[in-house]
């Protein structure tokens, strides 16, 4: 049977899709598969909520690469799975450390307030903070395949197109305004940034908080750092939009997800990235005929709810084979579309995901096709 999905060609697996659809599940099968086939696999989870690790027997807080161990499940030579969820602040500030152009400067912005309240609270830092783990990830050269879990669906667009807002950062008169009068572009300062810097001073004198010496401190502390973060940034954006890279959208087969789905995919495609699969995750199970129903030796009143009940779950499958009809039709032509059949519990331990991981791959009950043209 040809697989279901297969990820054998890819370094990096995206899985995107809204809450509630089990995206963190698949994420952790899909690395999980990958890895019992003999791939060094890798899966950081960006979503604050800590069920990835949950899922694979491991700590939250797990920021840094730890080992999952595959006892229980059948996997071949070279089987290594690793997982982490995001850590904002930790990886912010291994950065600093990492690339500040000398100790003094990286000791100002480790201690500057401002760079710790936007460490930890401004909104888009994890966006960044998650590409920067990404290329670290990316650089070990004992891994075959990175798998993310991104946040739900608009969160995870946000993420997908941090590297070129980095780059529009970096290349605006935000990274001059309080520095030194020519800064990554070599831009002078202008009437604008001068007006700024003074509503700045004026609201400084009113309140005694320093506020424009810690930006100014904050900014300045970054001289010399831009040209790396844009090349980084650049990186990524080969990274996301290459041809090792695979976009998996997640859903489910309920009508309120078409629409929602079809909106995520015009999302993508709004920012010049289109997925290359798409899961479609707890199916229903197929059906018994009734006929079949017919020859069974049962009570003849208990045939008589199975036909019910037969009638009832008929309509549920006809009204979920619209919906598949729906999300294969607003796929790329060609792009695979795999389901998944509903497991029929919550996973709580690696025995599930691993069952879940065998359906992706066509091991038992998975489904193959592609859009029609």
């Amino acid at each position: 049977m040809k697989p279901a999905l297969s990820l054998a060609d890819y370094r990096l697996v995206v899985c995107l899709g809204a809450g509630g659809v089990g995206k963190t599940t698949i994420a952790a099968a899909l690395a999980l598969g990958e890895a019992m086939s003999g791939r060094a696999v890798d899966v950081m989870t960006v979503d604050p909520a800590p069920r990835l690790l949950d899922a694979l027997g491991l700590a939250t807080d797990t920021a840094e690469p730890r080992q999952v161990e595959l006892n229980g499940v059948g996997y071949r030579p070279g089987a290594r799975l690793r997982a982490l969820k995001l850590d904002p602040k930790a990886t912010f500030d291994s950065l600093v450390r990492r690339y500040a152009p000398s100790a003094a400067a990286r000791d100002a912005i480790l201690q500057n307030r401002i760079y710790r309240n936007l460490s930890q609270a401004l909104a888009g830092v994890s966006d960044y903070m998650a590409i920067e783990k990404l290329l670290e990830l990316d650089a070990e050269r004992g891994t075959d395949l990175i798998v993310l879990d991104t946040p739900p669906a608009r969160h995870a667009i946000d993420f997908l197109d941090a590297p070129r807002r980095i780059l529009e950062l970096l290349n605006s008169r935000a990274a001059v305004l309080f520095g030194a009068q020519t800064g990554f572009l070599g831009q002078g300062l202008k009437l604008v940034d001068i007006a700024a810097r003074g509503v700045l001073a004026a609201f400084d004198r009113l309140t005694g908080l320093g506020l424009l010496a810690d930006v100014r401190g904050f900014v300045r502390g970054f001289e010399g750092m831009y040209h790396g973060f844009a090349e980084r940034a650049e990186r990524a954006q080969s990274l996301l939009r290459g041809s090792q890279a695979l976009i998996v959208v997640v859903t489910t087969a309920e009508a309120e997800r078409v629409a929602e789905t079809r909106g995520f995919v015009d999302s993508l495609r709004a920012i010049g990235l289109r997925p290359g699969a798409m899961i479609v995750n707890r199916t229903l199970p197929e059906m018994p005929t009734l006929a079949g129903i017919a020859r069974m030796k049962l009570a003849p009143d208990l045939k008589r709810k199975l036909r019910r009940n037969w009638k009832d779950f008929a309509a549920l499958k006809a009204r979920e084979a619209e919906s598949l009809s729906a999300l294969r039709a607003m796929m790329p032509r060609h792009t695979a579309l795999t389901v998944v059949p509903d497991l029929g519990r919550e996973p709580a331990e690696l025995a599930d995901l691993a069952a879940i991981a065998r359906r992706l791959s066509g091991g038992a009950a998975g489904e193959a096709t592609a859009t029609p043209a």
